[in-house]
């Protein structure tokens, strides 16, 4: 794991314009996300929300024009950086020939929680020498939709931009400073000793406050404080605990606060190969990965998140008719459909560019069983289900009993509708669940005896149709060869056939891995990187079946393979370089590697 990234990388110096992925960090509010990377520039902001259109763009659109907000050396530099511990708080240190300078970034929160406009804040500190610093403010353009034009007030410039208002603020007098109705450029240069704050705030369709520099700057602090209070409430223990507050804070950045709902990721199109086509928008809510969050939270001990994400999930499921859809917006619209943005060039001309999902409209069968396993850890805890979640879960069990033979999309949201053995264990664990479920009178149970019956007829179903004798594993699907990283999580939902599930997986650690590194299925290698998620799968495979040194080996070199300098996970990463691929942070990446981390704990 690198600490320092230095002037001496190629990819530093951005001469195509884009940084690598793993060169970013994330900041947060409880409402939206801002990538920083290692230079100092902010390349991604979606202003107000996660999923609203990126007021700060550079990431998908490098160059001149793009949008950004950067803090950069004029000289070369080193850097080194870190989180504030416990905290979503961000410092970057640059060292230069003439000095060093530490910058601090924040979304800011106030003393009772979202500010009820966007914060970002960068304080500007020196440490020793003197620094000259390069400050550009630019807005995107609206994926070409908006013009931008800027207003000089006696506060500083102001830029209005397709109803969103964004007020640059710096407690300092900038030398060479240039404003027009694009963008902002200064010259600062910074003593050892001296400290200035520079900020962005912004507001949409609604009037903007501009408070005074100093409480920005304070806020800094209080928010590092709040993120440090709730990680101090967290129930982590172990030899990865640093690892999995890490992963804690970061899905933590991706719950949307207003609502509940938790983010897939906070990009879009983010390429799973670069060049490739495989480039998804992840910023809604999906139900699996809010249900495997919600676990997670409830292991940890984050009963607040774990509560709001679960009340959102069952509310929307309520509110749309009671049938799972495979995903929803933050505001729990269901999502839109999937639209390609080609006026963006996209990451590394990676195209095309999209917004919205075509996996919305797709049969995913797993979401039974990730709904109710989720919720008979609700209840396991200790918590209970109201009266309207009682009768959902209870229709849903009945709805699982009647199409779980039907051909999906599956886990991975394939185009090729098949009837996945994934889908089918899933089936056979919201059966199961439901059944536990009524035994603690959390659900009606009169129609118990038909789960119970279901739920064995999908297993004896299962080594019926999905075993395949020449590989000795459960297959991707029925009549198939092919392997699924997927199968894995079986050891985890408690499936009944532990000596295939050791021996599926022992298959897929021979097919389907790269080191520690594993792809998502069969032929995945031809046209993505590895899975980060699937890596801390087999970790738990291994756990749960009792092969503890293999399990402990796996973790290590997962974690050392693809956290980044920062801790951070992305969705997937090249086997030959080690690159970052696909949307980060990504939520099923960091839930994974807690779930790991807790199976090698036994919990």
């Amino acid at each position: 794991m690198k600490s320092d990234i230095t002037a001496s990388d190629a990819a530093l110096a951005r001469p195509d314009g884009e940084l690598p992925l793993e060169y970013y960090g994330a900041i947060g509010d409880g409402r939206s996300v801002a990538l920083v990377g290692a230079d100092g520039s902010i390349d991604w902001w979606c202003v107000p929300s996660l999923d609203s259109v990126p007021f700060l763009d550079r990431l998908l659109a490098p160059g001149s024009t793009s949008g950004r907000f950067s803090i950069t050396p004029v000289e070369p530099f080193s850097v080194s950086r870190c989180y504030r511990p416990d905290s979503n708080v961000l410092q970057t240190v640059f060292s230069t020939a003439s000095g060093r300078v530490r910058i601090t970034d924040s979304l800011n929160s106030g003393i009772s929680g979202r500010l009820p406009w966007s914060e970002l804040a960068r304080r500007v500190e020196g440490l020793d020498g003197i620094v000259e610093l390069a400050i550009t403010m630019r807005p995107g353009e609206r994926r070409d939709t908006a013009s931008a034009w800027c207003e000089r007030t006696r506060e500083g410039p102001v830029f209005h931009v397709d109803g969103i208002v964004a007020a640059l603020r710096m407690d300092c007098d900038a030398a060479e400073t240039r404003i027009d109705d694009r963008h902002v450029a200064a010259r600062l240069s910074v003593q050892a000793g001296v400290r200035h704050c520079v900020a962005l705030l912004c507001a949409a369709d609604t009037p903007l406050i501009l408070p005074p520099l100093a409480s920005i700057d304070e806020r800094i602090d209080r928010s590092h404080d709040s993120w440090r209070e709730w990680t101090r409430n967290l129930r982590i223990e172990g030899p990865y605990a640093d690892a999995v507050r890490r992963s804690a804070l970061a899905l933590k950045l991706l719950l949307f606060a207003p609502t509940g709902a938790i983010a897939a990721a906070a990009t879009t199109s983010l390429p799973e190969r670069i060049g490739g086509d495989k480039n998804f928008d992840y910023r809604y809510a999906w139900v699996r990965d809010v249900a495997f969050t919600v676990k997670a939270f409830l292991r940890i001990g984050a009963i607040e998140e774990a509560k709001a994400a679960f009340s959102w999930l069952t509310a929307t499921i309520r509110r749309h008719g009671g049938d799972l859809r495979t995903m929803y917006q933050l505001d729990g619209e269901l999502a839109p459909g999937q639209d390609e943005l080609d006026n963006l060039p996209g990451y590394r001309h990676s195209q095309p560019v999209r917004r919205g999902n075509f996996a919305r409209g797709q049969v995913q069968l797993g979401m039974f069983g990730d709904l109710m396993e989720t919720a008979a850890l609700f209840v396991r805890s200790g918590h209970i289900l109201d009266l309207s979640t009682r009768r959902l879960l209870g229709e849903l069990a009945d709805r699982c009993c009647d199409i779980w033979r039907r051909p999906d999309s599956g886990l991975w949201e394939l185009p090729e509708v098949q009837q996945y053995t994934m889908s089918r264990i899933e089936c056979w664990t919201a059966l199961d669940r439901a059944a536990e479920l009524a035994r603690t009178q959390q659900i009606d149970g009169h129609r118990v005896e038909r789960w119970l019956r279901e739920r064995d007829v999908i297993r004896d179903w299962i080594d019926a149709h999905c075993w395949s004798e020449a590989k000795q594993a459960y297959a991707f699907y029925p009549g198939s060869d092919r392997l699924d990283a997927a199968l894995l999580l079986a050891s985890r939902l408690g499936f009944e056939r532990k000596d295939r599930l050791a021996s599926t997986r022992e298959a897929i650690v021979r097919e389907l891995t790269r080191g520690p590194l594993v792809y998502r299925y069969s032929g995945a290698d031809s046209e993505e990187g590895t899975f980060t998620a699937c890596g801390f799968w087999l970790v738990e495979a291994y756990a749960i079946l009792g092969e503890r040194a293999r399990a402990e080996d796996q973790m290590a070199k997962m974690i050392e393979a693809t956290s980044g300098d920062l801790g951070l996970f992305s969705e997937q990463v090249d086997p030959d370089s080690g690159a970052m691929l696909g949307n980060l942070p990504q939520a099923l990446s960091h839930l994974a590697m807690i779930h790991a981390a807790l199976a090698l704990q036994g919990i």
